[in-house]
């Protein structure tokens, strides 16, 4: 049974924002990253502003996704998208976010409105998905709103790697992202 690993330093950000900031509504414009051999599926929320920039997913320099990955699947960090992108089909491991379209201000998850779910049916049709796991609890939560329904897949929530995060130390993350393990071997 699927469970929120490490949900216990999760910890929920304000999303303060400066005066007469408005949500602008975006579309999500990176494509999944997904083949056959994928075994987990890793759900983000949307896209921050650097992940847009730099076009692929936790972009920020900050974001402690790929030194986390690279730690728990003991490899060295990549670094180009190319290499990220590698990694993860190598491992069997499909990344994509939870929302297809939202109204956000800036990188706040706790301003998204009007958010619109991503199609995750070619994922599942293509990939042995055996898992499926939100990087933060935002995610989560619209995942079970919007998509849990359509795909009657559970989740389970990991904590965010997001530098808002502070609460959670890099090796508590680690600790928690080794639940995915199990789900990659055959």
């Amino acid at each position: 049974a699927l469970h929120a690993a490490g949900s216990r330093c999760e910890k929920t950000v304000s999303g303060a924002m400066p005066s007469g900031a408005s949500a602008a509504r975006l579309v999500h414009t990176i494509a999944p990253v997904y083949d056959a051999r994928s075994r987990v599926l890793l759900l983000g929320t949307f896209p921050s502003p650097k992940s847009r920039a730099s076009g692929f997913f936790y972009g920020h320099p900050q974001n402690r996704f790929w030194r986390v990955m690279a730690a728990v699947l003991d490899v060295p960090a990549p670094r180009s998208n190319e290499e990220k992108a590698a990694l993860m089909l190598s491992r069997r491991i499909a990344l994509w976010d939870v929302l297809q379209s939202c109204g956000i201000t800036g990188a706040s998850d706790a301003s998204i409105k009007d958010p619109k779910p991503n199609d995750l049916s070619p994922i599942l049709r293509a990939g042995d998905i055996r898992a499926i796991f939100t990087t933060g609890k935002k995610a989560f939560d619209l995942y079970e709103k919007y998509i849990k329904s359509a795909t009657g897949i559970p989740a389970a929530a990991l904590p965010s790697t997001s530098p808002a995060n502070c609460a959670c130390s890099f090796d508590r993350l680690c600790e928690a992202y080794r639940v995915i393990l199990p789900y990659l071997e055959d």
